[in-house]
């Protein structure tokens, strides 16, 4: 058995016979699933506490137009003067909504007032916009002479179609589950990436504070150690991804069948009838969608953006263990490591949702540091087959590069104790 075979299952075996590993391999999953449901409960049986609003509506123009919801009870105290009302409704009320008596109702628009102590809630805001903006237009139509209930009824709700130039349906939402597809990928990318290259840097600065360093590096080069670090790490890593997955699908069926029966609290969640259908409608198509996904694309290049993403940064991970003795001294290194996978995560989501085919997405796709996200993000709504193997291409050359300097680091660090390394002197030890 080779020196680099023996390294990468000595660690893989010290990281799966952890304690914290196998709690957390194990805890992870119920942590996970657990808080979804608790999410999904409570959103689904809080209703909140229904609030009181008052309305003192001296020009009588509202006062009806404001229906009661399940968390809101509108109370009509417009018979009462203006500080009495003011004064009940600090009292015993969440607000008063005041509409002065005016010579034009056009003026209501910029005078109509809510008083409150607290800050209203953003849907409450927008609805009592809704409802001024709503009557004040119908009374300008009625002022101009025009009848606004037939204009209402005039209305027509327009649905698009979609369609192919081969002939075949198209599907409105499918640009909602590719966006959402390359998302989940490229985030765990991102999580595996910081987790796991975090734990290569940890394990180089326990051995190097310890000093085994020095008894292993007599009897193995740095750079095999180095390595064996990143892949039986790695190898560690995908153990644990698949067993959360495994036991994270087995939970979920297991808590789906448990509250199944008690659809009656789901159904209490405030989703409206527009969404319903949505959800409704993607479920029905769930094959039709699958079959406009490139699934086998998605699911090879995944493993593949996903070993190169994960090698290239845990050679910075194990570059920078080397170079310090404690985790608080690799605070200084970290940041320019963290911001390119931060800058992927929000190139991908302010262009690649908008223009996944535009020159931003297809330069960050390319960038070996951003690609593995980025490309991921773009791969659901189809990438040229020549953009995919430049940037695989790009991203294992520079894992290459990376390796061959961060080898120079590291060689260098870990027999360096008692001092904290500048970036200068890491320029230096590139040169020796």
């Amino acid at each position: 058995m080779s020196v680099l075979s023996l390294i990468i299952k000595r660690e893989f075996i010290a990281k799966v016979r952890n304690k914290s590993f196998i709690v957390m391999t194990f805890l992870g999953p119920l942590l996970i699933v657990g808080m979804s449901f608790l999410i999904a409960y409570l959103s689904s049986v809080n209703k909140g506490d229904v609030k009181t609003i008052g309305v003192h509506d001296r020009a009588n123009v509202f006062v009806n137009d404001f229906k009661n919801t399940e968390d809101i009870k509108y109370v009509n105290v417009s018979n009462l003067p203006y500080d009495k009302a003011k004064d009940s409704a600090s009292n015993a009320f969440e607000g008063l909504i005041y509409v002065p008596e005016v010579q034009n109702i056009e003026e209501l628009a910029t005078k109509t007032t809510y008083i409150s102590d607290d800050s209203p809630k953003m849907d409450f805001l927008m609805n009592l916009q809704k409802v001024i903006d709503t009557k004040l237009n119908k009374e300008n139509l009625k002022k101009l002479g025009f009848d606004a209930e037939k204009i209402e009824n005039a209305k027509i709700k327009s649905e698009v179609q979609f369609a192919k130039f081969s002939g075949e349906d198209g599907l409105k939402n499918l640009t909602i589950i590719k966006i959402i597809i390359g998302f989940v990928f490229g985030y765990l990318i991102m999580m595996f990436i910081i987790i796991y290259g975090n734990m290569v840097m940890r394990s180089v600065i326990e051995e190097k504070t310890n000093r085994i360093i020095e008894i292993i590096i007599s009897s193995v080069k740095p750079f095999q150690l180095m390595m064996g670090k990143i892949i039986g790490t790695s190898f560690a890593g995908i153990l644990q991804f698949l067993i959360w997955i495994v036991l994270g699908l087995v939970l979920m069926l297991s808590l789906t069948a448990v509250f199944g029966g008690q659809q009656e609290v789901v159904t209490t969640t405030k989703v409206s009838s527009e969404q319903a259908a949505l959800v409704s409608d993607i479920i029905s198509q769930v094959h039709l969608y699958i079959n406009e996904i490139p699934v086998f694309t998605i699911l090879v290049s995944f493993v593949i953006f996903f070993i190169g993403g994960y090698f290239l940064y845990s050679s910075f991970y194990a570059a920078i263990g080397a170079a310090v003795d404690s985790e608080t001294d690799s605070q200084q290194f970290l940041m320019p490591i963290i911001m390119p996978l931060m800058l992927a995560v929000y190139v991908g989501f302010l262009t690649v949702m908008n223009d996944p085919h535009g020159t931003v997405a297809v330069v960050f796709s390319l960038i070996p540091l951003t690609s593995p996200i980025v490309m991921l993000m773009r791969i659901p709504f189809g990438v040229p087959l020549w953009q995919l193997a430049l940037s695989v291409v790009l991203l294992y050359g520079t894992f290459i590069f990376v390796v061959w300097f961060a080898a120079k680091i590291y060689r260098v660090g870990i027999l360096m104790y008692g001092k904290k390394p500048s970036w200068k002197e890491l320029y230096k030890w590139l040169k020796y």
